[in-house]
């Protein structure tokens, strides 16, 4: 059986609907659910988050509540976004990171319109799966998290969702499809076209400064 890697972060409303695609993905694939911090990729790559540009802000919040609702996935913005999503991920992995506490605690953010910051919600949730406020405050826990963060980085994932698998990286919850084709053949990817691109020279570069 293959396994794919699949890293996301409850602050992106495209891995809550990425996770709702995984039923697409072919029944013979496993799939390890991977936690990271959003933010600290953006931090380790230089980058701002679509949140962080107003106009893109906008456009990305319409974006994926109409692509939501066009798939016939429940979505619903939070109170307030971005928002900080360090409890609910540490939540995830003390709870092992199953499949069915995390589709429990994107559904608890992402369809329900309540404010993530509800310190009274956020308790009632982890009583629900089974985790004490001690278990969260483990340094192993936070140690965890960090360590997916960092290792994410290090093997070039910048976004969230990202599937892993077979050394290739596929970004984004529209990626299902060319994830899926890679599945089935993987000269989708490994064919000369896709070697000349990898390997494609830059032939201008914008001043940061």
């Amino acid at each position: 059986m293959r396994t794919a890697i699949w890293y996301f972060d409850f602050v992106s409303p495209f891995a809550c609907i990425c996770l709702h695609r995984l039923k697409e993905l072919p029944a013979d694939l496993a799939i390890e659910y991977r936690p990271v911090l959003f933010a600290g990729l953006l931090n380790h790559w230089g980058q701002k988050g679509p949140a962080e540009l107003p106009t893109k802000r906008r456009y990305t919040y319409r974006w994926s509540h109409w692509w939501a609702h066009r798939l016939g996935i429940p979505l619903r913005f939070p109170a307030a976004h971005p928002f900080n999503p360090l409890h609910h991920l540490r939540l995830a992995i003390a709870c092992g990171a199953k499949p069915e506490a995390v589709r429990r605690i994107f559904d608890s953010i992402w369809t329900t319109g309540a404010d993530t910051s509800d310190a009274g919600r956020f308790s009632a949730l982890s009583k629900e799966l089974g985790i004490s406020p001690e278990e969260l405050e483990k340094p192993e826990i936070k140690d965890a998290l960090r360590k997916n963060t960092e290792a994410a980085a290090q093997r070039g994932v910048f976004g969230v969702p990202t599937f892993d698998i077979d050394g290739e990286l596929f970004w984004g919850a529209d990626s299902i499809e060319f994830l899926k084709d890679f599945l089935k053949n993987s000269s989708v990817i490994k064919n000369q076209e896709m070697q000349r691109l990898d390997g494609l020279p830059v032939a201008a570069a914008r001043r940061t400064s």
